[in-house]
């Protein structure tokens, strides 16, 4: 009955896609693994469900986090009404750096490759700034959300000066690598599901050619989605984004101590959205374009337009903690064992390691499960360590990609703008094209070293 640990998480996603509401399928499948933990109790396994619900508040992350997307909501609500970002948008373009749906489409991509130290601040720096774009030239919101997902992680996991960075050097540590640096850094030509899904976004930027349900959103683009403000000017978003993109990597170098890798991710950008919210609140009252009431009302307003999506990652948040109490991971983790071709290794564990973080939403949980069962059979068998850990890195991130109760997934819908199910079904294609040519990749890498 070991199998059932693996069933709440299955529930979930098949809940989501057939019925569409991701409220209902994280809740039953809240319900389900509790109900399991308490010997298939359903009465007590809702009691305990509301207390895992209550104890997501326990991490400060996790609060901060969550916080974060409820402020930034005031923080788009006043510059979109403001007229700051219909401004920025009639700026660009004016200037010639936007006069085209491909030049439209560049700017985020470039913008989430650019911004990777944090990926929560990439994803809603390139979101804010390709809502306007996207609506303008007749982009769906569905490809915004695809190009900002599938750069940030991707990005973050190649470049490594970050938190995923300084998280995957803590969990190296015990194994005695003369150089863990060396060996996370010898990962970057090996993570081939990173290096797949940038050059599948760059070829989608470049030709604007999309695939599967991808082509059905952008069919369905007749306006913008949004109702916009009458431009006045660019510097109501220019000033509160810039503050908060630069702050939040101030923050990053402050709270690492004088090591942006060491720094807080969730405390930096939480600090960074209350600065650029106060800016953004200053500057509007100073300049009277809003009265104080007014930006109170406002801000509020935007606060509300992102209860519903927080609501979606908190419920997100409560299924990963209790399936990380259930042994969900570890059950997947173990099926390695069945393995007798060391050569195999590199792309089962690619494929254990996405199981796992489609099933559990999270790749850091994932990286937490899977690398003290990757590196001592790199170790064991001969198989280089940092193909086995890249291969652990480009499997949290495909899992991430494919999973409708991804944080991930659930914080680039809404910093594009679009419905959550929408984009993992938009972007599944994706992603899936992107891990079967790294599973090619890595059975090939694995014969050849082994």
């Amino acid at each position: 009955m070991e199998w059932l640990v693996a069933t709440p998480p299955v529930v979930a996603i098949l809940v989501a896609v057939k019925t569409r509401n991701v409220y209902w399928a994280l809740g039953l499948a809240i319900l389900l693994s509790e109900s399991i933990m308490v010997g298939f109790n359903p009465l007590l396994g809702g009691l305990e469900g509301i207390n895992r619900a209550v104890a997501v508040f326990v991490s400060p992350g996790n609060t901060r986090v969550l916080l974060f997307c409820l402020l930034i909501g005031a923080v788009i609500a006043y510059m979109r009404d403001s007229g700051g970002v219909t401004a920025m948008v009639e700026r660009l373009k004016s200037t010639g750096f936007v006069r085209s749906q491909r030049r439209a489409a560049f700017v985020p991509a470039l913008t989430g490759c650019a911004i990777f130290i944090e990926t929560n601040v990439s994803l809603f720096t390139a979101g804010i700034l390709g809502r306007p774009l996207y609506d303008s030239y007749k982009l769906s919101r569905e490809r915004l959300a695809y190009i900002i997902d599938s750069t940030s992680s991707p990005v973050s996991v190649l470049v490594l000066l970050n938190g995923w960075g300084a998280y995957a050097l803590g969990l190296l540590e015990p194994y005695g690598f003369e150089s863990p640096v060396a060996t996370l850094a010898g990962t970057v030509p090996w993570n081939l599901y990173a290096i797949f899904t940038l050059f599948g976004v760059f070829f989608t930027v470049v030709t604007g050619k999309v695939i599967g349900p991808m082509r059905r959103a952008d069919s369905r683009i007749e306006a913008p989605s949004e109702s916009v403000a009458e431009a006045t000017r660019s510097m109501y978003m220019w000033l509160p984004f810039s503050v908060m993109v630069v702050s939040g990597l101030g923050f990053m170098w402050w709270t690492g101590q004088g090591n942006i890798m060491s720094g807080s991710g969730s405390q930096s950008i939480l600090w960074a959205i209350c600065l650029a919210l106060a800016v953004a609140y200053v500057l509007l009252l100073v300049t009277k374009r809003f009265t104080a009431a007014e930006l109170q009302a406002r801000g509020f307003a935007g606060i509300g337009e992102m209860v519903a999506p927080v609501t979606v990652l908190f419920l997100s948040i409560a299924l990963g903690d209790s399936l990380r109490a259930l042994g969900t991971g570890a059950y997947l983790a173990s099926l390695t064992e069945a393995l007798v071709m060391p050569a195999l290794l590199p792309a089962l564990i690619f494929i254990i390691a996405a199981l796992t973080a489609f099933m559990s939403g999270t790749s850091w949980g994932t990286y937490g499960i899977i690398i003290p069962i990757a590196m001592p059979l790199a170790l064991a068998v001969g198989i280089p360590p940092s193909l086995m850990l890249a291969a652990v890195l480009g499997g949290g991130v495909a899992g991430d990609h494919c999973s409708p109760i991804s944080d991930t997934t659930i914080i680039a819908s809404l910093a594009a703008g679009c419905d959550h199910v929408e984009h993992v079904k938009t972007q599944l294609p994706y992603a899936l094209i992107a891990a079967g040519f790294t599973v090619v990749g890595y059975l090939a890498a694995g014969f050849w070293l082994v």
